[in-house]
């Protein structure tokens, strides 16, 4: 199946502006300025940013959205979950998790294509991934102090959400837990290896049947935990945590051991040192330990954990890219790339 084709940004504005028209009772039109960040519907939630201005009662207003549209066609998770996204951010709104204002849900997929829901901008940094931010970026730029405060920033966040109760915040439909994950995984990769092997995913769920720990007292876990799903002020300080798809309930150690172990793969899995200022994972441990009173239990399981559930999503992507012929069919990416090869470092260290 081919790369599926870019929106047609003049059809998905009007659509668009007509939507927002109605919705929000303007006087007459909405005027909406460029379209930015239009993305092709893919496997990956879409994200398209506009400014909006328009009457309403009179007076003139305006504002900046960013909009945010299910997956079609492909999606890189079995479950992309749109819905929960969108009722997290609601049930968030009113805690100490900082996160976007979202405005409305729409599910009516004639309008954009697919479902979709409206946030309000926030203007800020987000650390790249592409390339990983110990490589190229803003980053680079900044004073270690400056990259500390970005890390510290991201572990506070996370502590906060990880000190919420779900029943009170209304997240008490959220489900989890290690046995549910690794069974989720488990059938990811099963689908995955309908295409694809990836070896190295099946040696560490070996690794992690045979090790399992004692199950944690369940509670909220952001999923996709680290500081390229957050948003930053010029100074550092979190503007908004991003990036929900992940979310569900587990153990403390499964978001603080995804964060190091994508910082790891940020740094040493792409054979470039740490940029200086990075807080190590002994300091950060402590620190989380400290900010929350908690003890952080089983941490290594929960890196091979992290590492495993990498490994499926590459593989994922690798039959994705070679669908829509971006790699050839006999390329090995699924096999061979920066998590798999520190996957094997970390099944190693682990024995």
């Amino acid at each position: 199946m081919p790369i599926p084709a870019q929106r047609d940004v003049e059809q998905t504005g009007a659509a668009l502006a007509g939507w927002l028209a109605r919705t929000l009772a303007a006087d007459g039109d909405v005027v909406l300025g460029e379209l930015r960040g239009p993305g092709a519907t893919g496997f990956s939630n879409e994200t398209l940013i506009v400014d909006a201005s328009w009457s309403s009662a009179g007076e003139p207003r305006q504002a900046s959205y960013v909009v945010r549209v299910a997956p079609t066609g492909y999606s890189l998770f079995p479950d992309a979950a749109f819905d929960t996204q969108y009722r997290v951010l609601r049930a968030l709104s009113s805690t100490s998790v900082p996160v976007p204002t979202v405005r409305w849900y729409e599910t009516d997929a004639s309008v954009l294509g697919a479902p979709f829901f409206v946030m309000d901008e926030i203007r800020g940094r987000v650390p790249p991934d592409n390339p990983p931010y110990h490589m190229a970026g803003w980053l680079f730029d900044v004073s270690p102090e400056h990259r500390a405060r970005l890390w510290w920033g991201a572990i506070d966040a996370m502590a906060d959400l990880h000190g919420l109760d779900p029943r009170t915040c209304g997240l008490d439909f959220l489900t989890g837990g290690l046995g549910e994950g690794l069974a989720y995984y488990e059938s990811f990769l099963e689908s995955v290896e309908k295409d694809e092997q990836v070896p190295v995913a099946r040696r560490a769920l070996d690794w992690l049947r045979r090790h399992l720990p004692d199950e944690q007292p369940l509670g909220l876990t952001w999923g996709d935990a680290r500081i390229g799903n957050v948003m930053y002020d010029d100074e550092g300080a979190v503007l908004a945590v991003l990036d929900w798809e992940m979310v569900g309930l587990g153990a403390r150690a499964q978001d603080v051991a995804w964060a190091l172990f994508l910082d790891r793969h940020h740094s040493e899995g792409c054979d470039v040192p740490r940029l200086e200022g990075f807080p190590s994972t002994a300091e950060t441990v402590a620190h989380y330990e400290e900010r929350t009173g908690t003890s952080l239990r089983d941490l290594d399981f929960y890196e091979v954990y992290s590492a495993f559930k990498f490994c499926v999503i590459m593989g994922r992507l690798a039959v994705i890219f070679k669908d829509w012929g971006l790699l050839p069919p006999d390329d090995g990416m699924a096999q061979d790339n920066t998590v798999t090869r520190l996957t094997e470092r970390v099944l190693l260290e682990r024995g």
